[in-house]
């Protein structure tokens, strides 16, 4: 038989466990207050597409702005709740916000940017200027 030495007292390790279990079920996590969107970016010869996966989000709560060649979204999503009963009344609020930030190469043509939000997905074209289409597949001749 062996003695296992215990050195705290179970009334102390009973108040520890509770107070784990509040923390962790009373309140929320951190990563829900820390929401950073997923963003998928494509290049094609006509431009590129970024696509940026924001379930939950409606397209009012986009902002998307260019100063000179940085294009910034950013999205703050406000939630209230409230509980009401006889004797209890609980109202929580929710706060969501996040800004993500793209450097634009000079090729962009500025003006013809667009922006579509549809089933969760912010999508924004971005074409190149006709003088950066150039063809990437060609024969060079030999002189």
């Amino acid at each position: 038989m062996n003695l296992i030495k215990f050195n705290q007292h179970p009334v102390n390790m009973l108040s520890a466990l509770m107070e784990d279990f509040d923390r962790d079920f009373f309140f929320r996590p951190q990563s829900n207050r820390d929401f950073v969107p997923s963003v998928n970016i494509r290049e094609t010869e006509e431009g590129f597409g970024l696509e940026l996966a924001a379930p939950g989000l409606k397209k009012d709560d986009f902002r998307v702005n260019l100063d000179n060649q940085t294009l910034t979204i950013s999205a703050e999503l406000k939630r209230e709740e409230e509980e009401k009963s006889e004797k209890l009344i609980r109202r929580e609020f929710s706060y969501n916000s996040f800004s993500r930030s793209f450097s634009l190469p000079k090729t962009i043509d500025l003006d013809k940017i667009k922006a579509d939000y549809k089933d969760g997905i912010l999508s924004i074209s971005l074409p190149k200027r006709e003088e950066a289409k150039v063809a990437v597949n060609r024969e060079i001749s030999i002189a």
